[in-house]
């Protein structure tokens, strides 16, 4: 468990908060590319740490974050006129450039240079994979970090994001814990195939161990299979502050990765990121999309029209059926994604975890969490936070049935190598 103390340091994310501070030494997936279809498109509301934010592009293309209120009287640039290479305020006409400099203030005499004295807060933005990223700490932006899943070429990746009801560290460790998925996710059909799903039936307590890297940890989830002197281990990444990467047979013989990234809005609310790709780095097929989408309910009917937010969520229990949760999965609720968030929301909007319990499958989680607890020290300490300044990330996720005897850390080394 973690004491009070250290339960608020790295839940609490606004300004100034250590966990806060620290995840601002790290580039951030904000929106979509397809989010601002064109230059000069609708401006659009974001929240990122705690910050209300507008995102537009330019009449070059260029995305920009700057924040919500008007450096004048604090008007939202929501209203604002996306023209000519900048944010014009509506209210008394201020206008501003990507950079967040004030390039026009009509209101004031010519021979004024009060526009050269004001400028909004902006944070810089680069696109890679669809997504427009941005920096939002101190000083100069250290390059972009890139994974395996953002040097596939954007055609044959699927990505998305859509909202989660709770803090952060909440839907981040439901992602890491490996053995919730022998029942969160057990659908008794599947469970009785042959296959991973079988696998994690079978073998419900796995062995966890972890490997600490330059950007993270690498975790196993190792189960040894009853009967047989064999182990299906399951192998992923983690990487800070909050990426993770899962490798799984995935649909019509393609195997894929996949992975999320948990981005706080505030406190209590979490972007969640989601991307795949085929394990070959190939296309995707359609019929692969569709099913993935299907199985972790990303079609456009599982959310709630106009939102991110999808259609099963804590307003009506996540659609749960008692009827099916006696007779085809374990929870009754139909889809991976709000099986996942139906439990770590259920917890509330930040849990207290100095009222926890934790046993042995817990290990990746415990060790999350000292790495984030020593991230908010270094950077308190004026110390970049571990994997911040990493240009390159070379590893991927695996998955594979060994011999009961064999490391899997030796075994799985090349599986473990990402595509250049």
């Amino acid at each position: 468990m973690l004491s009070k103390a250290d339960n608020e340091r790295i839940t609490r994310i606004g300004p100034g908060t250590a966990m806060g501070e620290t995840m601002r030494r790290y580039w951030i997936p904000a929106l979509l590319s397809s989010e601002l279809p064109q230059p000069d498109s609708d401006p659009l509301r974001l929240k990122l740490l705690g910050e209300d934010l507008i995102a537009f592009r330019d009449t070059a293309g260029t995305p920009a974050l700057i924040a919500n209120n008007c450096p004048h009287r604090g008007a939202s640039l929501f209203f604002g006129r996306n023209e000519e290479n900048g944010l014009r305020c509506v209210y008394h006409g201020w206008k501003f450039d990507v950079d967040g400099t004030c390039v026009d203030m009509p209101n004031e005499p010519p021979e004024s240079d009060f526009k050269h004295k004001v400028k909004a807060t902006a944070y810089p933005c680069v696109e890679r994979s669809g997504v427009v990223w941005t920096y939002m700490g101190p000083g100069a932006a250290p390059p972009l970090q890139t994974q395996e899943w953002m040097r596939v070429p954007v055609e044959n990746l699927d990505v998305c994001r859509h909202l989660g009801e709770a803090n952060w560290l909440q839907l981040l460790e439901g992602g890491i814990d490996t053995a919730h998925s022998s029942f969160l996710h057990r659908n008794f059909k599947r469970a009785s195939s042959l296959g991973t799903h079988e696998f994690r039936a079978r073998s419900t307590a796995p062995k966890l161990e972890v490997v600490t890297t330059e950007y993270g940890y690498t975790y196993a989830g190792i189960r040894p299979l009853r009967g047989e002197d064999r182990s299906y281990v399951r192998v992923y990444q983690y990487v800070l502050p909050f990426h993770q990467m899962r490798a799984f047979e995935g649909y019509l013989g393609h195997p894929l990765i996949s992975g999320h990234i948990w981005v706080p809005a505030d406190d209590e609310t979490t972007w969640i990121w989601s991307w795949t790709y085929t394990a070959g780095g190939e296309s995707l097929p359609a019929e692969v999309v569709q099913a993935e989408k299907r199985s972790s309910g990303r079609l456009p009917e599982d959310a709630s029209p106009g939102t991110l937010r999808f259609r099963r969520n804590k307003d009506n229990d996540y659609l749960i059926d008692r009827q099916r949760q006696k007779t085809v999965n374990y929870t009754g609720i139909d889809v991976i994604s709000a099986q996942d968030q139906a439990v770590q929301e259920s917890m509330g909007a930040i849990y207290d975890r100095s009222q926890e319990h934790l046993g042995t499958s817990d290990v990746a989680i415990i060790a999350a969490r000292r790495l984030l607890l020593q991230a908010c020290q270094d950077v308190e300490e004026g110390r970049d936070p571990l994997g911040s300044r990493l240009q390159t990330i070379t590893v991927r996720p695996a998955e594979m049935v060994l011999p009961s005897s064999e490391p899997w850390h030796a075994a799985m080394s090349a599986q473990l190598v990402a595509m250049a």
